[in-house]
């Protein structure tokens, strides 16, 4: 995650904020500015971010607890609907000013700055005025402002001063609930309904069960009863919401998909990217074919004379011993000083992850990395890893668990070299803007890169099962991707989707379907693929006149120094020229 506050804007510093020294050129030529007005303009530009980034955190409060701007805590956005439309209408205005400061005027940093902000504003802007989202998909509100985990878990301060903002946090929940059910517009998908009813039901258990747990050292007696009170509220709050949701099962539809125009305006808005839906799918289709490819291959060395199926769950079933957390802990170190041996990417000083188990409210995905915000130094980054569901047989918690090579390239992706050294690289850009916001083809494409990388580098080298989880999970992805295109702009079935995620992934049944939900409602989730084919296209553009392999690591370093702004911005940038296919 990432962040801002310039304070003055000498050519020194410009030159070492997001390009880098020796990339302080424009990739296009522009016409010399008379004096006065470059400089007025480039003295304006770096307070019109700094004003941007405030104005969004007084609009976006949780976002700002989240970066570590903690005088926002406790509070919750207004998400009435008139209040959506006064946030449309003020980015709307942001965008025009933005787009006043033109070429012709700006440094060659400045330029790249304000292309980087003005994908931001065009990015929320798709989300709330053109996808809708808060108006149609209740996920919106569960990953834009709810989660109140910063309290619980990121020591910024003292207990007793967390359990406060807490309790505050608790005490606004009730209204912004309301708000919610006033904003959104039934009927929903039914995707839609049953995410919203698991994580509701998830809220009212952490309410009354781990965050009480997380405080209970704190002394302070009132503190504790404006807790217990508080947490009864929201939690009941909270059943209310899921009952709500309840209601919505009788009407709920299948009508979750974007279209075609409005997909190709998501990636064009929230990416940069305005290649043709038709050439993405040929994209992902080959990146499929080459993978299942590369499976057969790696198959055959493994377990000569056995189906791809069999050796998929031979793999599959060996799970990490006492589980996946202890398994999650024991990689961790040797992932690490592969990545520092192989001389694969910088790896800066940093404290170690901590691993956890994931939360009730936080376990529709299996793992995830929450990293502390740029204004929260020295906290830690934990990687959260979600346990079966108890309710589930036990055929199905056991399938659930990853094998212990899915599970190495999982780790791979989210923490050596995935989103925890990309967010130690993000920490050390000097300007807050891109510490603060990030583009999800960049983290979940270097990510995801990332796991392909390590078998290039030779991690799996002595230990075949690896090549073939990390193919496993290429295949997930690939999948997501071509299920993203399929189910917005070919009505695709959910039903097919999640077949494919079973026959093309050998992902099991539980998987399966919850990764064909998340298509339904998180129609980005073609950027892992997407983010990858991109850096791949990148490095190999970039690396060809450097000495190719030679020069993946500078690659790397050059790369993770721009922040997490649109790939094809930073190509622009990196090749000085955008005129090359991205993919």
């Amino acid at each position: 995650m990432l962040r801002v506050v310039m304070q003055g804007a000498s050519v020194a510093l410009t030159c070492i904020l997001m390009i880098g020294c020796g990339q302080n050129e424009s990739p296009v030529p522009t016409r010399t500015p008379p004096a006065a007005a470059a400089a007025a303009a480039n003295a304006a530009w770096p307070r019109f971010v700094q004003d941007f980034i405030e104005a969004y955190f007084s609009a976006n409060p949780t976002f700002a607890v989240k970066a570590g701007r903690h005088e926002f805590d406790g509070r919750l956005p207004d998400w009435r609907s008139s209040a959506i439309e006064q946030e449309i209408q003020r980015l709307e205005a942001l965008r025009r000013r933005a787009q006043t400061f033109e070429d012709a005027t700006l440094l060659p940093t400045h330029r790249f700055q304000r292309d980087y902000l003005i994908s931001v504003i065009d990015r929320d802007l798709f989300w709330l005025r053109d996808a809708r989202f808060p108006y149609r998909n209740p996920i919106y509100y569960f990953e834009h402002g709810l989660d109140p985990s910063t309290y619980a878990t990121v020591p910024y301060a003292p207990a007793e001063q967390r359990l406060g903002a807490f309790v505050r946090y608790l005490e606004a929940l009730p209204g912004a609930l309301s708000a919610i059910r006033e904003t959104l517009q039934p009927p929903l998908p039914r995707t839609y309904v049953d995410y919203a009813i698991d994580a509701c039901e998830g809220f009212a258990e952490f309410f009354r069960g781990d965050a009480v747990v997380v405080f209970a050292d704190v002394s302070n007696a009132q503190l504790q009863a404006e807790l217990a009170s508080a947490a009864d509220t929201a939690a009941k709050a909270m059943l209310e919401m899921r009952a709500w949701f309840e209601s919505l099962r009788g009407t709920a539809t299948e009508a979750y998909a974007l279209g075609p125009e409005r997909f190709a305006r998501m990636l064009a808005t929230t990416e940069r990217v305005t290649v043709s839906l038709e050439r993405l799918e040929q994209a992902g289709q080959a990146e499929l074919e080459r993978n299942r490819a590369a499976l057969v291959e790696a198959c055959a060395r493994f377990l000569p004379g056995e189906t791809v199926e069999a050796c998929a769950a031979t793999v599959s079933a060996d799970k990490p011993q006492p589980g996946s957390v202890e398994g999650v802990r024991h990689q961790l170190p040797i992932l690490k000083q592969f990545v520092v041996e192989r001389d694969i990417v910088s790896v800066p000083d940093a404290d170690e992850v901590r691993v956890a188990e994931a939360p009730p409210y936080r376990r529709q995905q299996f793992a995830y990395l929450a990293i502390p915000g740029p204004f929260d130094k020295g906290m830690p980054a934990i990687y959260y890893i979600a346990p079966p569901d108890p309710q589930w047989s036990s055929a199905m918690q056991a399938a659930y668990l990853p094998g212990q090579a899915d599970l190495m390239f999982t780790t791979v992706h989210e923490v050596w070299p995935g989103h925890f050294l990309h967010s130690l690289h993000a920490s050390r850009v000097q300007w807050r803007f891109g510490q603060l916001f990030v583009s999800s083809a960049f983290a979940e494409g270097w990510a995801h890169y990332a796991e392909e990388l390590m078998i290039e580098k030779g991690l799996a080298t002595d230990v075949p099962a690896l090549h073939i989880g990390q193919l496993l999970n290429a295949l997930a992805r690939n999948v997501q991707y071509l299920c993203a295109i399929g189910l917005h702009t070919e009505e695709m079935r959910l039903e097919e989707c999640e077949r494919m995620f079973r026959e093309q992934a050998y992902q099991d049944a539980v998987s399966a379907r919850r990764r064909a939900a998340r298509g339904t409602y998180d129609p980005a989730y073609l950027s892992h693929t997407l983010g990858k084919l991109m850096i791949r296209k990148l490095r190999a553009d970039w690396t060809a006149p450097r000495g190719g392999e030679k020069a993946w690591k500078a690659f790397h370093d050059q790369l993770l120094s721009y922040g997490s702004p649109p790939l094809p911005l930073v190509r622009t940038y990196m090749l000085r020229t955008g005129k090359e296919q991205i993919l």
